[in-house]
């Protein structure tokens, strides 16, 4: 019962009336549109910042993990300076009691080697300490970097809710606002309104005639069709991108003069 009801009351609008209430839909869903691409792009900002944070700790504690292992591997070079230096002095009191030449230059040669392992190592650890040094520093400066996009974020976060704080109430009231017209509009125009705003770029599936174009594609609308448009006979919709089109009175909009 309810939907014979529900399709008499259809039959019963106006071609006229239903278009002059698609407009009025279209509008309120372009606003909320508007309140969606403002709130839409600050959690964009914030999830950047976020991801942005989590490489820059992530970068530090890597860091931190280089210069860790860099000190132990300069323990550990320390360490073979002094089983050098050990050997040496043990090849050194060996030569005070050698019994011929051949004794004699296996032991230099031994403390010749050990002399360069040390040297060696002593230009590891001097490398070691020289890129600790540069390490140190980058933490610092990323530190830094974090500590300054720490506070961006929580300068986001906190325009963020206020944005939705601000947008919910006057979303739900333009929500409530585009439900109360749904009944004026005929099932099928509001279905095919649906179809062609979710498939429009910027949303219109709803336009009014500009110097004689398409106000959604602004390719040009015979004469004929126009003077069609402006009768409010029947739903017309633009040829080259679908959109319902409608005269700049029904909108309520003063319509220019065409140069």
């Amino acid at each position: 019962m309810a939907t014979a009801d529900k399709k008499k009351n259809e039959q019963n609008l106006s071609v006229e009336s239903r278009l002059k209430s698609l407009y009025e839909l279209q509008s309120i869903l372009s606003q909320i549109d508007r309140i969606r691409t403002v709130r839409g792009e600050l959690p964009l900002e914030v999830a950047d910042l976020e991801d942005h944070i989590i490489g820059l700790t992530t970068r530090v504690e890597n860091y931190r993990k280089e210069i860790e292992e860099l000190r132990k591997k300069t323990v550990t070079e320390k360490e073979k300076i002094n089983e050098a230096q050990a050997k040496i002095e043990k090849y050194k009191t060996q030569l005070d009691n050698v019994r011929n030449n051949r004794e004699f230059d296996l032991l230099t040669k031994e403390i010749e080697f050990q002399t360069l392992e040390i040297q060696l190592c002593e230009k590891h650890i001097n490398e070691y300490a020289r890129v600790i040094d540069n390490k140190t520093n980058d933490i610092t400066a990323t530190e830094e970097l974090l500590q300054d996009q720490n506070h961006i974020l929580a300068e986001k976060k906190a325009e963020l809710e206020e944005i939705v704080s601000e947008t919910k109430q006057d979303e739900e009231k333009l929500r409530e606002q585009a439900k109360a017209l749904e009944p004026k509009i005929d099932a099928r125009t509001l279905t095919a309104f649906k179809r062609i705003r979710k498939n429009a770029r910027n949303g219109l599936g709803v336009v009014y005639i500009q110097r004689n174009a398409c106000g959604g594609c602004f390719n040009r609308i015979p004469p004929q069709k126009q003077a069609e448009i402006k009768m409010h006979k029947k739903i017309i919709v633009c040829e080259y991108c679908g959109r319902i089109m409608i005269d700049p009175e029904l909108a309520g909009v003063e319509e220019t003069p065409s140069k």
